[in-house]
């Protein structure tokens, strides 16, 4: 038996990006359904919210957040649980999942263990017909972007792909993500203004609508010091008021009339210093280089006459490559790494948020995904090595000519990139020149 329909879930840390690979008509599968991927508790009207549900929230002040993801790994199996019932649930897909086939999406470096329990869920759980599982960046080239520099709520990932493959020798993370930003941004306003440690929800709105990546950081940060409150960095957010049902805060408009009840918090120099730890995580004791510099040093353990082609194909996907100035700073940065004879070159997404999820519709439309899932039969019959034939990972992955371990593969990858110079890149508006 065939499976009806095959349900697509971009299962990242923040946000879950679901939908149907062949949608009823009059639905744009290009455009999934975002749930949020977390239990929240509202102290306001003390009620629990399963991710669908979050929007019914009258008051988003002092949420609770359970999330199922903690350092970038599942580890909260019943939360996540009770996030997936409302995912399948005729509320947002309404589906039936012993008649459908999955496509999830996994963290990088996924363990063993865990990558069973996945198996486990899948097939014991709800039952599907067949599932495939892999990373957000696999499914890139099936998309319509190049290269792959992945960004989530936990970490940045910089994943280079050769014939589809994921080089995971190859593959560097960064533990600065959507959410340490928005962890440090509540510290900051907290210390100088409003006690904002409870208000997650609101501080995330503040930092995706106020915060930039500036690309004259030491100029833009004298000028917040030489004249606070008064210059052409700061903005005034304007707070959510929920007694008159105002449920997300704006930043004020020039010459706007503010009510008697409105509060003000003002964003100076936490606007670009909170997204500067992107490409400088050593401000806050990370012992790691920042985003240029392990694009640099991904790309230099790759084959030597393959490099120059990576260079030039350097793609932008995830939450955090939206901040305005992100792409001209990583380009500047890059510029002044990239060696001579090589030229560079950086995509940006259309919607670098829900990317995989649209590359992913491809992969399930390409002939050879039928051939790339595990059945229900399969598993039933030998268990998780089913997958592990199935779905190659970075276990069975080593670099070219080298015999060594995965401990030493895993003891590599923790040892730190030697840290670049403070020093600022010019700035350049033409991606893919030579220097």
């Amino acid at each position: 038996m065939q499976p009806h329909t095959t349900v697509i879930l971009d299962n990242g840390a923040s946000s879950i990006k679901a939908g149907l690979a062949t949608p009823p008509d009059g639905i744009d599968h290009d455009h999934p359904k975002s749930v949020p991927n977390a239990i929240v508790r509202s102290k306001g009207d003390k009620t629990t919210y399963f991710g669908h549900q979050l929007g019914r929230c009258r008051d988003y002040s002092a949420l609770h957040y359970r999330l199922p993801f903690e350092k970038g790994y599942l580890v909260d199996w019943d939360a996540q649980k009770a996030v997936w019932d409302g995912v399948f649930s005729s509320e947002v897909l309404n589906v039936d999942t012993a008649e459908s086939s999955l496509l999830i999406t996994e963290p990088y470096f996924n363990l063993p263990n865990i990558q069973d329990v996945y198996d486990q869920f899948v097939f014991e759980e709800y039952e599907f017909h067949s599932y495939h599982r892999c990373t957000p960046a696999a499914m890139i080239p099936f998309g319509r972007l190049f290269g792959a520099a992945a960004a989530s709520p936990e970490c940045l990932h910089v994943v280079p792909i050769i014939n589809n493959q994921i080089q995971w020798y190859a593959v560097k993370r960064l533990d600065v993500g959507g959410k340490l930003l928005t962890n440090k941004l509540k510290e900051l306003v907290s210390y100088r203004q409003w006690n904002m440690m409870d208000e997650t929800y609101i501080m995330n709105h503040a930092k995706e609508t106020c915060c930039y990546v500036s690309n004259r950081f030491f100029e833009d940060l004298e000028t917040c010091r030489s004249n606070p409150k008064k210059n052409n960095i700061v903005r005034e957010y304007v707070l959510p008021n929920f007694s008159i049902n105002r449920h997300h805060g704006r930043v004020r408009l020039p010459n706007e009339e503010l009510s008697a009840t409105d509060q003000v918090l003002f964003m100076e120099n936490e606007r670009f210093t909170i997204p500067e730890l992107l490409f400088r995580p050593d401000d806050i004791g990370l012992e790691q280089s920042g985003l240029a510099a392990t694009v640099a040093a991904s790309i230099s353990l790759l084959p030597h006459d393959l490099r120059g082609m990576f260079w030039a194909n350097i793609g932008l996907i995830g939450g955090s490559t939206n901040f305005p100035g992100f792409y001209e700073r990583l380009s500047s940065e890059l510029l002044t790494l990239t060696p001579v004879e090589y030229d560079l070159q950086i995509y940006r997404s259309e919607d670098a948020v829900t990317e995989a999820y649209r590359s992913a519709i491809a992969f399930v439309n390409d002939p050879a995904f039928s051939a790339r899932v595990v059945t229900r039969e399969e598993y039933l019959e030998v268990g998780s090595n089913a997958s592990r034939r199935k779905f190659t990972g970075w276990q069975s992955s080593s670099a070219p000519g080298d015999e060594s371990t995965q401990e030493s593969m895993i003891e590599d990858r923790s040892q730190p990139s030697r840290k670049p110079n403070r020093a600022r890149a010019r700035t350049t508006t033409a991606p893919g020149r030579r220097r």
